[in-house]
């Protein structure tokens, strides 16, 4: 079985990894016109029809008002979602193009063989670990898409040219293979981006993205995505087919004693991190933690109540990356209509400086989020009248 990708934007497919990539391949050498020379007959895949899309055939489509008024169905394609709900031709195509990759990442991933030091599958004709084997294929998804101007990853944390425009394209940060070191366990993990409007990474906050979603690889293959200007959280399954279908709308996180404390070793040297995990234990919450952010930060949204923790002390400094993974966390969390902070705000009122940004995360409901601010911080920007909560009383 071959190892590439279908990209698609309104039933047009476009053919993704050559079959003589290499492991050590630079995004910029990844060539579009490589794939203009030919065409193919069917998808390395699924088997389906495939037709290529001429560059100078996608024009970027905005709408001058873009109010809308047609609601998406559960049960709609994730084509028949995207052009109900954005106007953003571009957009549209980034967006499928990157649930292309998806689906063949967690092909690959499913069918990994994993030794004592990394899992690896085939890429090409080369055997690469599974992370970087994911890393490949979302940078070749996004040069696909011709709309993407700017991509970085965690792997490779320096901003690679997509050859997209400027005006009308868009910029992605991504975190390949989040919970890569648990592949060998079984465990969920998954891949998670966030797309910016133009050219930049840095001096932006997360509220300026325009869309983010996270690839969910367990017993189920979903797509969790949300908009900037569309309401709700959406999960989209992987049926056998191979196509992505609606099946979940999240709007609302409410309150439910559920807990995923990550970075525990932090309780050592953070006595208010140690009385907010013994607050929970003490109230009986129920732990569900597996060690991957995706995982752990899904099920608040499918679950729809919940609490993920972080918390960094003096001997245990922040991992998680604000570009990477946490900001764009941030936005499936709030437009599901949960919550985040890093103790004092939003995530996504943080200023990206630095493409390795690092920071702290609490999300989930607005309870939990101001019973996570006040206990760590006495005070929480969500309750005006300070009225203590839980543990911080």
């Amino acid at each position: 079985m071959e190892t590439g990708i279908a990209c698609c934007a309104r039933g047009a497919y476009l053919p993704g990894v050559s079959q003589h990539s290499k492991a050590s391949m630079s995004p910029r050498s990844i060539s579009p016109s490589t794939f203009a020379a030919r065409s193919l007959k069917s998808s390395s895949l699924f088997g389906e029809t495939l037709r290529f899309i001429p560059r100078s055939s996608l024009r970027v489509s905005k709408a001058k008002n873009s109010s809308l008024v047609t609601r998406c169905e559960i049960g709609d394609s994730l084509e028949e979602f995207l052009a109900k709900a954005t106007p953003d031709k571009g957009l549209i195509r980034v967006m499928m193009c990157m649930g292309e990759a998806l689906r063949t990442i967690a092909f690959k991933v499913r069918t990994a063989s994993c030794g004592g030091t990394a899992c690896v599958n085939s890429f090409g004709d080369e055997q690469l670990a599974v992370d970087m084997l994911a890393n490949n294929l979302l940078f070749e998804a996004l040069t696909h898409s011709h709309f993407c101007k700017y991509a970085c990853s965690e792997e490779v944390p320096e901003l690679q040219d997509m050859g997209g425009p400027v005006e009308g394209g868009f910029s992605v940060a991504f975190d390949p293979l989040d919970g890569s070191s648990i592949v060998d366990t079984n465990f969920s993990v998954g891949t998670i981006f966030g797309v910016w409007p133009g050219e930049k990474l840095t001096g932006v906050t997360g509220r300026d993205q325009v869309a983010a979603a996270m690839g969910v690889y367990g017993p189920r293959t979903t797509y969790v995505l949300a908009l900037k200007d569309y309401p709700g959280t959406h999960e989209f399954l992987l049926l056998d087919e191979g196509k992505w279908q609606h099946v979940k709308e999240t709007t609302e996180v409410g309150e439910g004693k559920l807990f995923s404390p990550g970075n525990l070793r932090a309780t050592f040297d953070n006595p208010d991190y140690e009385k907010l995990i013994n607050y929970y234990v003490k109230e009986k919450y129920t732990l569900r933690y597996t060690g991957g952010m995706v995982p752990d930060v899904n099920q608040i949204i499918v679950k729809e109540k919940g609490v993920f923790t972080n918390v960094i002390s003096p001997s245990s400094k922040a991992k998680l990356r604000l570009l990477f993974e946490v900001a764009p966390l941030g936005l499936l969390v709030e437009n599901a209509g949960g919550y985040s902070s890093d103790g004092h705000r939003s995530v996504l009122d943080k200023e990206i400086i630095n493409l390795d940004d690092r920071t702290q995360v609490a999300y989930g409901s607005k309870n939990e989020i101001i019973r996570f601010e006040e206990t760590l911080y006495g005070k929480s920007r969500l309750k005006a009248e300070g009225v203590p909560v839980g543990a911080a009383s």
